[in-house]
């Protein structure tokens, strides 16, 4: 059975930024008698009286102040303020068990043209209530929403109240887990475009070593929000929270996520292998470029030099030649030979010296 408080609200959305309000809440409840309602509004104090006498009730809050909101729903469904504010002081990953009430802060991660941006996903669980509060650019749960109700119906009836909120928990970090291990294809395809550009001669390749370290930096700022969602996983996975089922079969569910993380983390740590290797290439391309500039270098000094000597030595003799007292003692052909042979013997010796010299081969 479903309920709206706005008519004008029908409640089902595509994962597209623009479907979506810059607020909304819903609350999708299991009764005593097997039955699920589900509600959606535009104030989330509207939702209160929806959970109250229900078996199970996830509230998903998509809101436009995480910070502000996160206080202001805690309140109203009789969260402590201290667990709002032990969850939102941590970074990207939490996880605080008071008992009697349970906050997780999980990472959302979004990657577009190689930036990597983090989000917060704030769950909140006390008996027979989950809430999830994130904000507008988080998509995640946004198609959940639209089946959780069949999901939540489809529970065995006899399963605890632990054991309900752990497959529903469960079910919500998978879902951050799909959306974050998608991020991890998209950095795969810039990959591929940098990869292609290796082999144009014509792309510079201070712009592709710019590119691959671009690359390597997301990948490793994407690899520690792995890091924080294993974490928060591992702190759930034994059941040690009054909240979570002692289950060893749902355990082994929140078991396999960790598995699938691990898996991601393993091929991250491979793409950013891949990348150092990439950067090792583009470091050999131009060590190669600048050997080839000095030989090119070196040729050019070798015969500037050879030129140079060959026509200041026979500049030299010629001008001692024209010296009067010299030029009488000598004919025109005893000078044309030596002004010939002086400029064959510099260009030759000038030439030896230099290649004797030079620590590269002139070729």
């Amino acid at each position: 059975m479903k309920k709206s408080l706005e008519p004008s609200y029908n409640g089902s959305f595509s994962e597209s930024l623009e479907s979506w309000p810059s607020e909304a809440f819903f609350v999708i409840s299991l009764t005593s008698k097997n039955k699920t309602n589900k509600i959606h509004s535009k104030n989330f104090r509207d939702l209160k009286k929806a959970i109250n006498s229900k078996k199970l009730s996830w509230i998903n809050c998509c809101v436009d102040n995480l910070e502000k909101k996160s206080f202001e729903i805690a309140d109203c469904f009789g969260f402590s303020e201290n667990l709002i504010v032990d969850l939102l002081s941590k970074h990207m990953s939490a996880y605080m068990d008071l008992d009697s009430e349970l906050g997780i802060v999980l990472p959302a991660v979004k990657v577009r043209n190689l930036t990597v941006s983090n989000s917060k996903i704030i769950i909140l669980i006390k008996k027979n209530l989950v809430i999830s509060i994130h904000s507008k650019k988080v998509t995640r749960f946004m198609r959940f929403t639209n089946y959780a109700e069949t999901f939540i119906k489809k529970m065995p009836f006899a399963l605890s109240s632990q054991d309900k909120i752990t497959i529903l928990l469960n079910r919500l970090i998978d879902k951050n887990n799909e959306k974050n291990f998608e991020n991890l294809r998209l950095i795969e395809e810039e990959g591929e475009k940098i990869s292609g550009s290796l082999v144009n001669k014509e792309v510079s390749r201070e712009h592709v070593g710019a590119d691959i370290y671009h690359m390597k930096q997301s990948l490793i700022k994407y690899l520690g929000s792995l890091w924080d969602s294993l974490d928060v996983i591992n702190n759930l996975r034994y059941g040690d929270s009054e909240l979570i089922s002692d289950d060893k079969k749902i355990l082994a569910d929140i078991s396999s996520l960790a598995s699938e993380i691990k898996t991601q983390i393993g091929l991250t740590e491979h793409m950013s292998e891949v990348l150092s290797s990439g950067l090792e290439v583009i470091q050999s391309i131009y060590n190669n470029q600048l050997q080839i500039m000095n030989n090119r270098l070196a040729f050019m000094v070798t015969w500037l030099t050879v030129l140079g000597t060959a026509v200041l030595v026979p500049n030299t003799l010629a001008t001692i030649f024209g010296i009067p007292s010299i030029s009488e003692h000598l004919n025109w052909i005893t000078t044309i030979i030596i002004l010939v042979a002086s400029t064959i013997l510099s260009a030759v010796f000038s030439y030896w010296f230099i290649r004797q010299r030079l620590p590269v081969k002139i070729e």
